[in-house]
């Protein structure tokens, strides 16, 4: 069960698995593409001036709604299609449906501040866990808002302590420093849209990373929406997940049954 769970929940960049296998060169050691700040005045300036437009760009919302295709692929080689139906409430709950094959819903998840609900409808089994089952299953620090984030497209775990910066034709790059993460942003140049972000975990002794890639901007709902991302997350192992969303829409009425039958498992 742990496996769908974590297919449904990798739309939220979830997943940090444990063997034996090294990470990818796919995902770089060296944040080559940045310079050191310098520390003058049109280089504070600059940086400001990217921060004001990182968080102009952020996707504000009461509600949303959508459907994603997750291709999932995890470390021994299993892959996984799943449809997804998602909704959510700002700051309160997201509500995701994971259709099998034939179009036939395997599992229900309800995630809300302080829990998390699973109805497996293959298993017959339900399963509420405190919010910290997140962290636990994918070694993140992941609370409720950090997902709804991930799942909008918004920038994540980006800290005002940027230590490199740098611009080219092709984009802008900021080098963040936080508590929990090194974040190394590629922005579009003409729209500081994000492009990239690369988070590489700040205790060396954690050989954790995760690459996430924007792709296929529309806005056709109004916000600039990335309708597509790559996400590869790595610590000892890796896992693939390409999204795609096929509908969404911001700001509409939503709902989020969850009929618990009596007949079913309590683990």
């Amino acid at each position: 069960m742990k496996q769908i769970i974590l297919a449904l929940l990798v739309i939220s960049m979830i997943a940090s698995c444990r063997s034996s296998r090294k990470i990818s060169t796919a995902i770089t050691k060296k944040d080559t593409v940045v310079t050191a700040v310098a520390g003058g005045p049109d280089t504070a300036q600059l940086i400001r001036t990217a921060l004001q437009k990182i968080e102009a760009n952020r996707i504000g919302y009461n509600t949303f709604n959508g459907k994603v295709n997750v291709d999932y692929s995890s470390a021994d080689g299993k892959k996984y299609d799943v449809n997804v139906i998602l909704r959510m409430r700002k700051d309160s709950a997201i509500w995701m449906s994971a259709n099998a094959i034939l179009g036939i819903e395997a599992m229900r998840v309800l995630i809300t501040k302080d829990s998390i609900k699973v109805i497996n409808k293959l298993e017959k089994t339900y399963t509420a866990r405190s919010i910290d089952y997140i962290q636990e299953v994918t070694s993140l620090p992941l609370t409720l808002n950090t997902l709804q984030d991930l799942i909008i497209g918004n920038p994540v775990y980006v800290d005002s302590n940027i230590v490199a910066y740098s611009a080219t034709q092709n984009g802008v790059s900021l080098l963040s420093l936080g508590r929990f993460f090194k974040n190394l942003l590629t922005l579009d140049q003409a729209t500081m849209t994000l492009k990239h972000s690369k988070l590489d975990d700040v205790n060396l002794s954690r050989n954790r990373t995760a690459d996430l890639a924007y792709d296929e901007y529309e806005t056709k709902r109004g916000p600039n929406f990335s309708t597509r991302r790559s996400i590869t997350v790595s610590e000892k192992k890796r896992l693939d997940v390409k999204l795609d969303f096929k509908q969404y829409e911001f700001n509409q009425e939503v709902s989020f049954p969850f009929s618990i039958p009596k007949n079913y498992d309590r683990p």
